[in-house]
């Protein structure tokens, strides 16, 4: 029996008048609710496939990928080898790839990658686990890697192979311009994918420049390929990926040409799929107020017109006439979107008092709220809405930033060493609360992939928190409103963090039930590279959700923010709150105060720019938007969305 992945739709897909919302689309793919859901699904595919090669007493031919995307996946296989009885005996694993030169002890490893997330917990035979050597001789290479594809081959060929997909369109490390007849050899890494692994590696100049990789070709010739993505970051190569030509530059589009390939996508990574981002251009709609006030804007972009200046034809020209028909005129469409935007801006972000509330985003009362802003690293509060964050405490209200995570991971070595040494000079070996010359000692004898010792995280964090109580005590907030969990989640030393535990979400929950919240502000930006922002909402989410039947929590709401890395799209605002130049500036300033994230960011993900440039350039975009569509221009605007837990 085939899985539900295995089902794929009829080829004749591509002819006009039928399954019209794919016909933009060349390699089938299935949409999941999240990665998690999804993850699963790939599990049982493998598991039916082991299963299915036991049965015949045959050996079952993996291609194994590294990277964030399959971590879920070896997760249930796991699961299910300890708690059902899957066995891995009959099973042979080929990995894709190996960062050169590279040893397998090295944390970065993807042997160790491998022996972390799944070898060390099942029962596959050792001498069955192929992964590139990252340590072979330069002048020995080209002969392993023959004997790489001969042992593929040998074996019987892959008969899975999981891929995930970096930002050049790469699978495995077939970087842009790599041939479709190419296979298992040494290749330079580009420089797109240096940037992505950089912070695996506390900067760009650690990243190895060199990988070991299967070929195209070599992939191509699995019997069965499934491509896994997640996130926003992934939206736009998966876009070019499922719907361009077929190039070398995106590697990945070689996939078009496989018989039995499959991409698994959450809904932030197939975003960029016309049938999602634009569903008016592919077939009739079902004209919810969302995706009316998602068409319209678009409309307003593409055609370069504000909103009451959009026509009928301008309607009938964008695959949109079923609306203008359900509507009667552009006029009426455009003056109704038009206030329903206009609604959405307001200088009074905890609502403004004694006045109509009915088409504000907030309400007027109670005048003055109990407000928590939830910030999942020490500077996520000013960087996201600091201006925001300003106006709330100059309209009066009571509000408590909560600093989720101590931040101490991105803190350089450098940065903590100068503290460490000033600490040193000022109070001497003798009174100092942390032995800072024990400090000094391990960051200069610092190894490799070498966890911090609980001084120095300890001080890391204390150069984080005291960076917070600077901006906060700038922005106008008192001491006693600032409010550090350290959630156990995050303290591991390393990049790699825990799951999300019990006691993350209790110490979330006690904060809440203590302040007793009129509005919670989070954030819900989860393009963060390590994955600390998502953890840290869920940790919200959960908490809300145990203190739901509390009395309390039936007049407290959730406004989620963005801004670090992405900003939401015009349609999706709730709360537009517009800033002066002053209060732009005085943004920036309180940005500057978290000096240990200026200069050299450790995790910037993909945008280079420092975190206050990228925050002012983006208030100013949206501002910019909402100029472009005729509404009130403004210096820069701050934007939230309203979250029903």
């Amino acid at each position: 029996m085939k899985s539900a992945l295995e089902i794929k739709p009829d080829i004749s897909y591509k002819s006009a008048g039928k399954f019209e919302e794919t016909r933009f689309e060349k390699i089938h793919n299935e949409i999941f609710k999240n990665s998690a859901e999804a993850s699963i699904i790939v599990a049982q595919e493998i598991v039916q496939l082991i299963q299915a090669k036991q049965a015949k007493n045959k050996t079952c031919v993996l291609g194994l990928a590294t990277g964030s995307s399959p971590i879920k996946v070896y997760e249930e296989l796991v699961r299910m080898h300890k708690e059902e009885g899957l066995s891995f005996a009959n099973v042979v694993t080929f990995n894709l790839d190996e960062y050169y030169p590279m040893t397998r002890e090295n944390h970065q490893s993807y042997h160790y990658f491998m022996h972390q997330h799944l070898f060390n917990h099942i029962d596959i035979l050792p001498e069955n686990v192929n992964i590139p050597d990252g340590t072979i001789a330069i002048e020995d290479l080209n002969q392993y890697c023959i004997d790489y594809e001969m042992n593929i081959k040998n074996a019987g060929g892959l008969d899975f192979q999981l891929l995930g997909i970096g930002r050049t369109g790469h699978v495995g490390f077939n970087e842009p311009g790599s041939h479709i007849n190419s296979g298992t050899r040494i290749i330079t890494l580009d420089h797109i994918t240096k940037v992505d692994a950089s912070s695996d590696f506390n900067g760009i100049d650690n990243v190895p420049k060199r990988a070991i990789t299967m070929g195209v070709s070599t992939i191509l010739r699995s019997k069965r390929i499934v491509l896994m993505a997640w996130g926003q970051n992934k939206a736009e190569i998966i876009k070019r990926t499922i719907q361009g030509d077929i190039s070398s530059e995106i590697p990945a589009t070689f996939l078009q040409n496989h018989t039995n390939a499959t991409f698994v996508l959450d809904q932030s990574a197939a975003s960029e799929l016309t049938r999602f981002k634009t569903p008016w251009l592919v077939d009739e709609c079902i004209w919810t107020p969302e995706l009316k006030s998602k068409a319209i804007v678009w409309l307003c972009q593409s055609t370069n017109q504000s909103i009451l200046k959009l026509t009928d034809r301008d309607y009938n020209n964008n695959g949109m006439s079923d609306l203008l028909a359900q509507e009667g005129s552009a006029y009426d469409l455009n003056i109704n979107m038009f206030n329903v935007l206009q609604h959405t801006i307001t200088g009074w972000p905890g609502g403004k008092p004694n006045t109509d509330d009915s088409n504000r985003p907030e309400r007027a009362n109670p005048a003055k709220k109990r407000i928590i802003l939830f910030s999942p690293h020490p500077d996520d509060d000013v960087i996201s809405m600091g201006g925001t964050f300003s106006k709330l405490i100059k309209q009066g209200h009571e509000v408590h930033v909560v600093y989720q995570t101590s931040g101490n991971i991105a803190v350089t070595d450098d940065e903590a060493l100068k503290f460490a040494e000033v600490c040193n000079d000022f109070v001497g070996e003798d009174n100092s609360k942390i032995n800072f010359l024990s400090v000094i000692d391990f960051i200069n004898n610092k190894e490799t992939n070498q966890a911090d010792s609980p001084e120095v995280r300890k001080l890391k964090g204390l150069i984080r928190r005291r960076e917070s109580y600077a901006a906060t005590r700038y922005i106008g907030l008192k001491d006693e409103n600032t409010h550090f969990l350290d959630m156990p989640f995050y303290e591991t030393g390393h990049v790699k963090k825990n799951p999300l535990g019990q006691a993350d979400i209790d110490c979330v929950a006690a904060v809440i039930a203590k302040i007793k919240p009129h509005q919670v502000f989070a954030a819900g930006d989860l393009a963060d590279p390590h994955g600390t922002h998502e953890v840290c909402l869920n940790a919200i989410f959960a908490a809300m959700k145990a203190l739901k039947s509390e009395s309390y929590m039936n007049d407290c709401w959730l406004w989620l923010y963005r801004g670090a890395w992405h900003e939401w799209d015009i349609h999706e605002i709730d709360m537009a709150v517009p800033l002066s130049p002053d209060e732009v500036m005085l943004k920036r300033h309180a940005i500057l105060y978290h000096q240990s994230q200026k200069d050299r960011v450790m995790f910037q993900g993909n945008d280079s720019r420092e975190f206050w440039v990228r925050a002012e350039d983006r208030n100013k975009n949206t501002a910019k938007l909402y100029d472009n569509l005729g509404l009130a221009e403004y210096e820069a605007i701050e934007a939230f969305k309203r979250f029903e837990y």
